[in-house]
This record gives structure tokens, sequence and C-alpha cells, in this order.
């Protein structure tokens, strides 16, 4: 959120601060000020450039259209500048750049100006029009200022030009107190006076000036939902003229980054962002029955609004209505039909309190956030709503010629002060350090709490209601130490930390663990819409229509069910990338999938998937490109599993799968904890993804099961040197290197290690339906050097297995 500090310092004594100085309280307090932005109406803030006299003025000797001018610029020695103006006389005040002044004109870059001879005719400076100043598009002639101006006076006090500086807050979304000027400069004064014991004091403008002047219009107001509408209140003003704002007023709204409309839309605006109240105009003559009704939608309604578009009412939201129609939605944008235009001349001024929930479920539901719904969704002040409104008819009155033509109409509900039970000893505990109780007392009364029934143990307190948020002990011990400072605590000389037994295994600690194995291996983390297209899903066989889970409202047909798998985020990834030349793609996300069961109820899934699809290897002087291949995500999921301790008891087997070919399935015992396979070209090319892409999908809460349940052992580093051999069998193409593995580790427990597959030849050379396979064996003792007998004797058992179990032939 944006405040200007102009405007801020009109708001306190505490005017007198830097804004350097308030940016740092105001961050101790938890109003983190993340950036302190200068803002200049003219670049350079006319730095160099006075107010000059021109003493003398004659026609240049070699050029017809130049002038050579005296200029006195207040120091004591008048300049002779050569000026191309056809304007420029005697005795004028002008605006003059002096030697080294850098100007920005506008539609131009920056240049600086230096001594120069202008045809033989030496010139030390320039006499300004407007546009090089950067004041203007006028180019017909130099600046003359009014005779009074006084040779040497800086340009931007002539001109009056006032920089600001505007302090950037990250809101937190529970400071709804906080998102205006007036909120903010609270906690400044709050903190200012607690630490430093001045009397500083926040200033509201005066509204005693409010009154009826005529009786000239009156719209009755209906509140049909008062839990949606707790407090409405509105006038109507007659006798207005539109037109553009006041310098000021336009000033005040550009410094926080908004455009100006017109007055009616300016003051409305300004109020907003000053009070943290939001307003709306309607013109009054458009209102059908002069009523004002505050209700649900009705079914089948519809409402053009100002943006637009006709967007069909829901009965859950809450429309401000006239006799015939719906006009607004409520809190959140208004109604084309019902808008200030400039042949308005009468308002209704609506100031209101509605219900967050209702407000947050409707632009939700419409997919709007505007400056009004962002601050109802996080509840105003209920008690300023009068207040506002008195504000902006008084500005009113001052920029748009408005007479107030009635009476305030306030519907009001009721809202309690919410009432805490403070204890002091809590206080110390939760700030962890001592704070008098005196001290915490007047830190609640600073912040407009109410306190009563104090005694030694603790104190009674009432919560403002603009503090909605606060509601609970710890909420008040939290005000308490933000205005005492969070930089205040203090840091003891010692700092004692006991060791402390290594905890489980978390979920959102696996997740980062996951990330940093796979950033650190060259994947790239990607982040995609749990939402996915419901007919493309069923379509490409993922799931059944009656798995998926869909959404009641969605906001696009193109996105109506949550993913019933991570597969269609990163295909749709690689297919941006690849549209853009990056071929070679290594993605990873963790997410949910989404599921309906057959009993109905919903189950979400962590996963974390893997997409590779391009080159393994770049093609360089070494070598060819190395396409991917199977083999690759295949590796990448043992790397994960060795790494976490969970490879020495996974199994694999070959599955089916409705998105994939040559499935690989890895399970420990029952479960299933990985699936990986290529991507079947139908489904790629769906997403736009024409070449070979390889996918795997871990199942994260399985992976975390056996982290917790698993337990970890030591083994001393073998002293004694292995042993390899190898075998070249000749293999029935069914037969996966998974089942020889297998069968290898059971024929021979004790000594051997590892086995690795080094060559795999398929072809005309051998028999139909047979392959061959090379593999490796890496034997080895941990109490002794391995003699050539016990090798021979266990890679006989290995043999033996393989012929018998997989029909294995030894060849060569």
């Amino acid at each position: 959120m944006r405040i200007s500090w102009n405007w801020l310092r009109t708001l306190t004594t505490a005017g007198d601060l830097s804004p350097m100085q308030a940016a740092d309280i105001l961050t101790s307090t938890g109003l983190e000020v993340e950036r302190l932005e200068t803002v200049e109406p003219v670049p350079g803030m006319l730095a160099g450039v006075v107010v000059g006299e021109v003493l003398t003025c004659v026609k240049h000797p070699g050029a017809d259209r130049l002038h050579v001018c005296t200029v006195d610029t207040g120091d004591g020695s008048p300049e002779e500048i050569v000026c191309g103006a056809p304007n420029v006389a005697a005795l004028q005040k002008v605006l003059v750049a002096t030697v080294g002044t850098t100007l920005h004109p506008l539609g131009g870059g920056p240049f600086t100006i230096k001594k120069a001879k202008i045809r033989g005719v030496e010139s030390n400076g320039m006499i300004c029009a407007a546009d090089e100043l950067g004041l203007g598009t006028d180019h017909a002639g130099i600046m003359v200022l009014d005779a009074s101006a006084k040779p040497g006076t800086p340009a931007v006090e002539q001109l009056e030009l006032k920089g600001d500086h505007v302090l950037e807050i990250g809101l937190t979304p529970n400071r709804s107190d906080a998102m205006g000027h007036w909120g903010v400069a609270r906690d400044l004064v709050a903190a200012l006076n607690y630490r430093t014991g001045s009397k500083h004091r926040v200033l509201l403008s005066p509204v005693e000036l409010f009154k009826q002047d005529d009786q000239a219009g009156t719209v009755t107001v209906e509140v049909q939902d008062p839990h949606a509408a707790p407090r409405y209140a509105g006038l109507t003003l007659t006798g207005i003229t539109v037109g553009p704002s006041p310098a000021w007023l336009q000033e005040r709204l550009q410094s926080i980054g908004l455009k100006p409309i017109n007055n009616v839309v300016d003051v409305t605006n300004f109020v907003q962002h000053e009070l943290g109240q939001p307003l709306h105009a309607f013109d009054a003559d458009k209102l059908e029955g002069g009523r004002i009704i505050v209700r649900k939608a009705a079914t089948g309604e519809r409402l053009i609004t100002l943006d637009g578009q006709d967007r069909a009412l829901s009965t859950e939201d809450l429309v401000i209505a006239d006799a015939e129609k719906a006009a607004c939605i409520a809190g959140v944008l208004g109604g084309a039909s019902s808008g200030v235009s400039e042949s308005t001349t009468a308002i209704f001024l609506e100031s209101a309190c509605f219900d967050a929930v209702t407000i947050r479920r409707t632009a939700r539901r419409h997919g709007l956030n505007t400056d009004a719904s962002f601050r109802f969704e996080r509840g105003v002040d209920p008690e300023i709503t009068v207040y506002a409104l008195k504000r902006a008819a008084l500005l009113l009155k001052e920029v748009a010629g408005a007479c107030i033509s009635s009476a305030v109409t306030d519907i009001a509900r009721p809202r309690p002060w919410a009432e805490v039970q403070l204890n002091f000893a809590a206080v110390d505990r939760l700030c962890g350090m001592p704070i008098e109780p005196d001290h915490v007392v007047h830190i609640l009364e600073l912040l407009d709490c109410r306190t009563s029934e104090r005694d030694a143990r603790g104190v009674r307190v009432q919560v403002p209601p603009y503090r909605a948020d606060v509601l609970r002990e710890a909420d008040l011990v939290e005000e308490v130490l933000r205005i005492h400072g969070y930089d205040r605590v203090p840091l003891p000389e010692r700092l004692m930390v006991p060791a402390v037994r290594q905890p489980d295994t978390t979920d959102e600690g696996f997740r980062q663990r996951l990330a940093q194995h796979f950033a650190a291996r060259g994947f790239r983390e990607v982040m995609t819409p749990s939402l996915v297209n419901g007919a493309r899903t069923v379509k490409l066989g993922a799931a059944q229509k009656a798995q998926l889970v869909h959404l009641r409202n969605p906001l696009s047909a193109e996105l109506d069910v949550l993913r019933p798998t991570m597969l269609f985020g990163l295909l749709q990834s690689a297919a941006h990338n690849l549209a853009r030349q990056q071929h070679n793609l290594r993605f990873f996300e963790e997410g949910r999938i989404y599921e309906v069961q057959a009993d109905g109820t919903t189950v979400e899934s962590e996963r974390t998937a893997l997409l590779i699809t391009g080159n393994q290897e770049a093609e360089s002087w070494r070598g060819k490109a190395h396409p991917t291949e199977l083999a690759d995500v295949k590796a990448e999921v043992e790397l994960l599993m060795d790494r976490l301790g969970l490879a020495k008891n996974a199994a694999v087997a070959m599955v089916e799968h409705p998105l994939l070919s040559a499935v690989v399935e890895v399970k420990h015992g029952k479960r299933t904890v990985a699936v990986m396979g290529a991507v079947k070209p139908s489904v790629a090319k769906a997403f736009e993804v024409h070449q070979p892409a390889w996918y795997a999908e871990l199942m994260d809460a399985e992976l975390v099961r056996l982290l917790r349940t698993g337990k970890a052992s030591y083994q001393e580093v073998a002293k004694f040197p292995a042993v390899r051999r190898d075998l070249s069998l000749l293999l029935n193409s069914a037969v996966d290197y998974a089942t020889l593995e297998r069968t290898a580790f059971q024929a021979e427990r004790k000594l051997l290690r590892e086995v690795g597959l080094f060559d795999v030849y398929e072809g005309d050379k051998l028999p139909s339906g047979k392959k061959s396979y090379a593999l490796s064996f890496i034997l080895q003792d941990t109490e002794k050097t391995l003699t050539d007998e016990q090798v021979e004797k266990a890679m006989g058992r290995i043999r033996l297995a393989l012929e018998k179990e997989v029909g294995a032939e030894l060849r060569g």
C-alpha cells in the first residue's frame, strides 16, 4: 500500500520527522515499509533553474531569428544568453537554466546546459520554454513570469513545486485498520508518544460545518439484509458541476499512483485512501423511484458494471438496487446505469460497512479485485461510516459546488467493542521480557483501547471495532510488543542452546529436501495451476468423470476441475518453453492431486513429479547430442531412492498406465512409491509437445511414512578390496533387468554388493525373440580378502540361478 508522506503529515502533529525516521518507526511497529520512494513532479526538481530578468534584448548580428539577451540571474553578474524564442523581450521575468544544469524535457532525453558559441556569440545558459523544463507541451515561446518574480529565486520555489516521498507498506491481511493514511498515522503517533514521551496527536478534518442546505432531493433507503450490511449511511447532494479536480486534489491522488478522473470520483477516492472507508456515488436522477434498497440479488438478475461487463448475479451477491433493478454490486463495483457522468447534477453518496465474508465471496465469484473490495473483505471501521460521509460532502461543496439536500440516513446495527482479559504475567511470558503494567495499560490506551477492572494480576480491555483481528489475550500482547518495539527486546549476553533430538521428518521438510535434491540435479521447479480442463482429462483417460472434483463456480470452462495428475501442468510448461526454442527441459513440481473415491469422499494426495524431454547432453566438440530416454528418468528416481536410504528394499515391475507407456512401478512392500514411463504421443500432442517426453511421479506420503518408520544404520567402510566379474547372457526379450538383479541377489546374499548393466544388444545376429545383456557383478567380503575359489563359487551360484529362474544362456 502506498502512503504519501506529505499527506500523512497533514494528519498528525509529528510532521517534523523525516520520511526515513517515520519509515523506521512504522517498520518497528509491524507496518513494514518495504520501499521509500522519492516522488518529483518534475525530474530533477529544476535544480539549477532560476528566475532571471531580461535587461536587454537585441537582434543577433548573424541570424535573423535569434536574439542576444543580457539576463540578471540574481548573482550580481548578468549573463549573455542567445535565445531563439519569438516572444523574448527586455524587462521580462523568465526562467533561466544556468550552465551545468541538466534538463528533462517532455518527449526527449535529458541534456546538460553548456557554454556555447552560437553564430559567433557566446551564450551562457538558456532561457526556457515550458516543454524544455518538463512542465508542459507548449513550445510557442519562453515562459514569461509575473513581474513580481525576483531574480535568483529557484524555479522550484517560484513555481511552488513540491516533492513528496511515498512509503510502500507491505500490509498484512489482518491490518485492515491501516488501509488508509489515518490508520497509519495512528500507529506512528502511538509509537512516537510511547517511546519519546511526546504528546503528538492524530488530526482529523473537522466536520462541524456540515449542515443540510436545502431539501431539493431525498432518496429513501431500505436495508433488507442487515447481516450483510450492518451499517449503511447515505445522503443526497444537488447542484453539482462535474469537472476536473483542483490541483491539490489531483496531486494527492497522483502521489499514491491514482489517476484523477473528475471531482466527484476523485473525492470518493481521496476519502477512501485518507480514512480507509470506501464510498460510492450514484447519479441520483438515474435511481428509479428515488429509492435505495440493500438486498440480495434476485434469481436470474444481471448487471452491466462500470467495466462494461454484463454480469450474471448470484442470489448470494449483495446488491444496491433502486425500485426496479440492481444498480451496484455492493462493496465491489458500481453499475454503469447509475454511474456519475459529465451531465450528473445530483448524486446519492453511500458510505457503508458490509460483511467481510459476503464481499469476499462475491468478489471471488466475479473475479474482481477493486480498492473497495480490498478494504471491505478485510473489514472497515463501522464507527467512521458517517464521519467519512460528512467529510466527502464538505469536500464536494468545496470542489464541485454541491448543496447538501438531505439529512444523513444512517441505518446501523450496534456493534459492541470486543472485551478481552489481559494477564500481565502473560505479557512478560510472551514478550520474553518484563514490561511494567503501567506501560502496558498506557500502550493500550494509546491504541484507543478502553481499560477497566485493573488489579495486580491484569486488566479488562475493550478493543475498538476497527481492530477486528484483536480477539485474544495473545493478540493484545502482540499489540503491546509492537508499539513497545520489536527491536527493543534485549538480546541476552549469553545464549544457551541445549542439544536437541533430530525431529521426525515433516511433510514440509521432506518437500524442501526433494526440491533441493532435484535443483542440484539440474531440474527447474515449476508451479502450475491446480485447475485443468475436465473434458480433456476424461478424453485422455486420466480419470473417469465421476472421479473428478468439479468446481461449483468455475471462472472458466477450460479450468473446471481439480487435477487428477501432475502430468498436465508439466506438459503445459514444456509446451510454453518449446514454443520459445527451449528444447532441452528438466522440470519438477510439488503439489497435490485430487480424486473422488467410490464412496463419494474426496482425497487429496501430495505428489512430486518430474518431466524430462530433449537431449540429456547437448551436442559439443566432445560428442553428439544424447537424447533422453526412459533410463534417464529411471536413474533420477533410483538416485533419489538411494539418497533417502530406500533403494535397498525397493522392487520394480512393469504395469499399465492410461497416460504413459513402458511404465515402471516402484514398490516398497505392497505400497507404490513411484511410477515412471514415457508420455504417450497422443497425450503429449494434446498439449502441443511434439518430441518424446519422460515422466515420473513420486508418492510423497508413502516416502515420508517410510522415512519416519525406517531406522538408520551404520556400516563401516570395507577395508578389503572388491572383485568384479562380468557375464554375457542370452535372454528372452520379455525378461527385464530388474528380474535379473533380483535373482542374482537372492542367489548370493553374502558377497554380492552391486549388479550393473553395461551393454544391451538386439539384432538379426540373435535368434528371434532373444536379446543379449552384459552384466557386471561386484563381490566383496567385509572381513577378509576374497580368494579366487570363493569368487568362482559365488559366481557359480549366480549363473545357476539365472539359468533356472529366467532361462538365461551364457554367451562366450
